[in-house]
């Protein structure tokens, strides 16, 4: 018996099912009995326990409350202390969306509020968080989501029929096996992405880039003899970096049409670096692949995950995501492959140690047979201070620079870095000083402030219950390209934060150009340096930089500011941090895969791992594979 016939024969008589559809991985039920609709959920929970799929009950159109009527009842019901931004209908999927400043407010103690909406219209409350900083980001996701809701439902009805009804030919199901092959990151930082191969299924985990590579060397192996996009079923993405997310449009150019998941957070925040690195490499000249109408088709076929939520990704797979701890929305990709043949735990870039923004990443999973771990900071002399000598070290020298009459460069991602800085910034009483913004950095604290449910359980204390939001602090000032000349002669000490965090372009490189010459400026770097940028240049000592002008012409750029390192304010973990995690996971991996490192980190820290904890160590080279099962 089919899922949905089984799900039927369950229902009471009286239900008054109208239409059953897949929804990806979930069941929905259209029901024109209004009861039905407001009491299901014991009814929902025993058979959600037989037969293991989620079920969401909603009502046919024939019984909901006519929309401008609802929207009335809607404004009388919820406080208006929740800062409603706007109300609006998904007919197609019997959902009305509620955008608030305050979702909490909507949602009302013990869910009370959220269900008086459902019971007196009859329409399922979709709630969402308004963003405190107006954000182009957000809206434009949303609306493209809203505007192509038709589109949607039939792509998820026919992912979940993919999922649950595919049959499995007897050759399938008699060799079960589990495959891996390395299309990027392996043995070196960027371009990271991983084929997993079943009997049954391919899956794509993160597709990005190097960014200090060009051409071919800069993308992912996809011309692998292994990699078939038309046989692609899904792509995840463990976090919104770029070399891990800027070609997931190229597979959509290249015809790709399947699902990719991720976190909301993580699909906002694809949608700004991936959007950025376009008009980027056109100022650049470079070529990218992809249109920004490939980005949209992402948007189009994003399956947005919860943490903790187990999703079936193809008919032997199941996905759960959990926190990372590296910037927002980013996830531990768990991997449970057919009935217990084996489980595999991809952590892309983790961090297992206390910062300002996120709890250390997830370690309670019940089984991990194959680890596949990063080691960016995986060398035995790889070892960060202890978190307040790290901060105290980088308001001293903040301040040793403001006192002199000098300004701070620090060179920030976009995502992940800058907030944790502007974080310390905000909350640091004793600055004297203003700190400018340029950049998209701005854009992506916007996509923060949406998102506060990601964050760690003290920020959500201080943003929820005490109303102290740092990223809206009065001390940070956005910079527009027109006002960058006046800050820059400004005689006034400040801060400048600017994109990019490497500098290898953006108004980062435009600052220093002009701060460079005063040996009373400070440039701070707070993030990884890939080899071959200017960042890692200067950090190795360089002096004499060669920079190309806007006429084409190198000329050189003689560095006299102060130059400092800030280390252990990467959203990776330190040697020490990746040790103790796999020492703290509740389920020993019989096997560690090592990547994202530079070759003698990979080799240094799976030497390590397998002395220390007895287990087979493999640090595979770009293109290898390696049979897991």
């Amino acid at each position: 018996m089919s899922i949905l016939k089984e799900l039927e024969s369950r229902l009471p008589a009286d239900a008054g099912i109208s239409e059953v559809k897949f929804e990806a991985s979930e069941v929905v039920l259209y029901t024109k009995n209004p009861d039905f609709f407001r009491n299901s959920e014991s009814c929902v929970r025993s058979i959600v326990r037989e037969i293991k799929k989620r079920i969401e009950v909603r009502s046919d159109l024939s019984i909901v409350m006519d929309q401008e009527k609802a929207k009335e009842v809607i404004e009388s019901i919820v406080p208006k202390e929740a800062e409603i931004d706007a109300i609006y209908f998904e007919p197609e999927l019997g959902k009305v969306v509620i955008e608030a400043k305050k979702p909490g407010l909507v949602i009302g103690r013990a869910g009370a509020t959220y269900r008086e909406i459902k019971d007196q219209t009859l329409w399922l409350p979709k709630i969402e968080r308004a963003p405190a900083i107006e954000s182009k980001i957000v809206r434009a996701v949303r609306n493209l989501l809203h505007s192509e809701i038709d589109y949607r439902k039939k792509f998820l009805n026919k992912l979940g029929q993919d999922i649950n009804t595919r049959t499995l030919t007897p050759e399938q199901t008699a060799n079960e096996w589990v495959r891996m092959s390395f299309l990027g990151g392996f043995r070196q930082v960027g371009r990271s992405s991983l084929l997993l191969q079943t009997a049954q299924s391919n899956v794509m985990l993160d597709c990005g880039v190097d960014v200090g590579a060009s051409g071919s060397e800069a993308m992912p192996y996809l011309d692998a003899p292994e990699f078939k996009m038309e046989k692609l079923d899904a792509v995840c993405l463990s976090h919104a970096h770029l070399d891990h997310s800027a070609f997931i449009p190229l597979l959509y150019e290249r015809g790709y049409d399947g699902p990719l998941y991720a976190t909301a957070p993580t699909r906002d925040l694809m949608v700004l670096l991936c959007m950025d690195y376009i008009d980027v490499c056109q100022k650049n000249g470079k070529e990218v692949g992809y249109t920004k109408k490939s980005i949209e088709k992402a948007v189009k076929h994003s399956v947005v995950l919860d943490y903790g939520e187990v999703n079936d990704i193809t008919p032997d797979i199941r996905l759960t995501l959990q926190p990372a701890g590296h910037l927002l929305g980013s996830a531990l990709t768990h991997l449970h492959i057919g009935e217990g043949l084996h489980n595999i735990l991809y952590t892309a870039d983790f961090k297992f140690g206390p910062t300002h923004l996120f709890d250390p990443a997830y370690k309670d999973f019940p089984r991990i047979e194959t680890m596949i771990m990063e080691s960016t900071y995986g060398a035995q002399q790889d070892l960060f201070p202890k978190r307040q000598e790290i901060e105290d070290n980088f308001f001293s020298i903040v301040k040793r620079t403001i006192e002199r009459g000098g300004k701070v460069l620090i060179p920030v991602f976009a995502v992940g870095r800058a907030q944790e800085v502007m974080v310390m910034l905000a909350q640091n009483k004793e600055l004297n000083a203003d700190v400018y913004m340029e950049g998209m950095l701005w854009d992506a604290t916007a996509i923060h402030t949406a998102y506060p449910e990601h964050m760690s359980q003290h920020m959500q204390r201080k943003i929820f219950h005490y109303g102290e939001n740092p990223f809206i602090s009065e001390r940070f000032h956005r910079v527009h390209p027109k006002e960058r000349d006046a800050l820059i002669d400004s005689p006034t000490p400040c801060v400048i934060m600017a994109t990019s965090g490497m500098l290898i372009g953006g108004p980062s490189v435009e600052y220093l150009k002009a701060l460079a010459p005063d040996k009373r400026n400070t440039l701070v770097f707070v993030g990884y340096q890939g080899e071959g940028t200017l960042g890692s240049r200067i950090q190795k000592g360089w002096r004499e930089l060669p920079l190309r002008g806007e006429n084409g012409k190198t000329r050189s750029l003689n560095m006299e500011m102060e130059v400092q390192t800030i280390s252990g304010l990467s959203g990776h973990s330190s040697r020490s941090q990746l040790i103790s995690y796999l020492y703290n996971l509740s389920s020993k991996p019989e096997t560690v895969i090592v990547n994202h490192g530079e070759p003698r980190k990979c080799a240094e820290l799976a030497r390590d791992v397998h002395k220390l904890f007895h287990c087979e160590t493999v640090t595979p080279k770009n293109l290898e594979s390696l049979r897991l099962r």
